[in-house]
């Protein structure tokens, strides 16, 4: 079954599916709620949907090696980002910050490009890196595994997940 799965996960690249699904109505806005309000690092969210999606979770050695990536994107793509949102007032009023700021913008999407690359890589290994979808609601486990309690944030969550499609099951 994995490798249904991986055969699968491979002809819908994790980066293509990312930007097809945030440029759907209302998912920006919730990807961006999750990672402000709930601390969700939103690559791993996207990478959490992509597999859901295919009926896929992560497995043991997913998981493994999904703190090495999350470590990888604290010290690279949060800093890019934190100094990208504290220019924008500057840069309302003074072109060569705004210039500045472009560039901080392009090179936090680039370093997001690798991190939904390394993700990508790490559900695609053998061994026990996919796990069929089984038992708990998609939208409980996903819920589960980003940490989410609060009632506002599991609604957010709900939002993204409907506009997974087809919506996420075994397939």
């Amino acid at each position: 079954m994995t490798a249904i799965l991986r055969a699968r996960l491979s002809l819908e690249p994790l980066w293509a599916f990312a930007l097809a699904l945030y440029g759907q109505p209302g998912v920006e806005s919730a990807c961006l709620t999750l990672q402000d309000e709930a601390e969700v690092d939103v690559c791993e969210l996207l990478w959490r949907c992509w597999l859901l999606h295919h009926g896929a979770a992560p497995g043991p050695t997913a998981e493994a090696g999904l703190a090495k990536t999350l470590r990888w994107q604290q010290e690279v793509t949060v800093p890019l980002r934190h100094l990208r949102r504290r220019l924008k007032p500057e840069a309302a009023t003074h072109r060569g910050v705004a210039a500045l700021r472009e560039t901080l913008k392009q090179a936090e999407l680039q370093a997001e490009r690798e991190t939904l690359g390394r993700l990508e890589r790490l559900a695609l290994r053998g061994g026990q890196s996919l796990l069929p979808t089984t038992g708990t609601s998609p939208e409980k486990g996903l819920a589960t595994a980003l940490g989410l309690q609060k009632k506002t944030h599991l609604s957010t969550l709900h939002t993204l997940i409907a506009s997974l499609d087809p919506p996420p099951g075994p397939r």
